[in-house]
């Protein structure tokens, strides 16, 4: 009888619904589905939600997404009011399975305010900062144990190599944004994004757009950033790629019509990810993406 009752209180891997013994992990965003991959390695099967160029403020989940989360053994995504259009689902199966917001366990100190157009508390963004996205690292490392205790060794150590990599990547960008002329130092953006990218990166940053694309820019938006531009004598503005570029080309006629030419530095990742199978489509080969091309066009 003890026997049996020690059985019953594990978590054995052919009652994970995948039926080929791996835990079966849905993520929104792919950035998350990345840190979970690194982190689950052969033990799990990855499925992301949201591809390269979607935008997740926007989102909204598809028939087949639905029968994705349901399908899934657990369940990950940013909170912080980023998958603004889910919140709803997404708390409904919180009741049935585990519904992890890989942001939760965040030490409020070290969150950015959000932004009050959209009742947004905190900034979402954070992967941006390298090192409280290795925070959200540890929280799906600790999720993954508590639910397949039986490959509990290899989810820690899998997590401890990627540990090192992002504080690796952490050096490899404060090192190369911090090779930019302070004067230079100002990136400027479609949309609000990268506030945990300046923070962490000492440079200053500013959008055309707020934290949250569902507040569309208007016409005072676009001519304040220009009168900004023109005043500070920036030379280079970003597009992202989750994005439409149409008002930050608005930007940049508009600043040429007052005699100051600006150029477009290049296109960033910001709320989504490169194509899969390129360096951009994992997360470190994202930030690197993102840190060269900062740098080249500022420089």
């Amino acid at each position: 009888m003890l026997a049996l009752l020690l059985a019953g209180c594990s978590v054995s891997g052919s009652q994970f619904t995948s039926g080929s013994g791996k835990l079966k992990v849905t993520a929104t965003t792919g950035m998350i589905a990345d840190a979970v991959q690194h982190v689950g390695g052969a033990h799990v099967e990855v499925i992301g939600l949201m591809k390269a160029g979607v935008d997740p403020h926007l989102y909204k989940a598809t028939s087949g997404d639905t029968k994705r989360l349901d399908q899934a053994d657990i369940i990950f995504y940013n909170g912080l009011h980023l998958e603004g259009k889910m919140i709803d689902m997404l708390e409904k199966l919180a009741k049935k399975k585990p519904t992890v917001a890989v942001s939760r366990q965040l030490d409020q100190a070290r969150l950015l305010k959000g932004d009050p157009e959209t009742e947004t508390e905190f900034d979402p963004h954070i992967w941006f900062d390298v090192h409280i996205w290795m925070s959200a690292v540890e929280t799906i490392r600790d999720e993954l144990v508590k639910l397949d205790a039986g490959n509990s060794e290899a989810y820690r150590t899998n997590a401890a190599a990627y540990l090192k990599q992002l504080e690796e990547l952490d050096a490899y960008a404060k090192s190369q944004i911090g090779s930019i002329p302070q004067q230079s130092r100002v990136l400027v953006t479609a949309h609000d994004a990268f506030n945990y990218f300046g923070r962490a990166y000492n440079i200053e940053v500013t959008g055309l757009q707020g934290i949250s694309t569902a507040s569309e820019a208007g016409v005072k938006d676009v001519s304040k950033l220009r009168d900004f531009l023109i005043e500070r004598q920036i030379k280079a503005v970003f597009v992202e790629s989750s994005v439409p570029q149409k008002t930050v080309q608005s930007v940049i006629q508009g600043a040429k019509e007052k005699g100051h030419s600006i150029s477009l530095g290049g296109e960033l990742f910001s709320d989504a990810m490169g194509e899969s199978g390129t360096p951009e489509g994992t997360y470190i080969g994202m930030v690197r993406h993102n840190v060269d091309t900062i740098v080249k066009a500022l420089k």
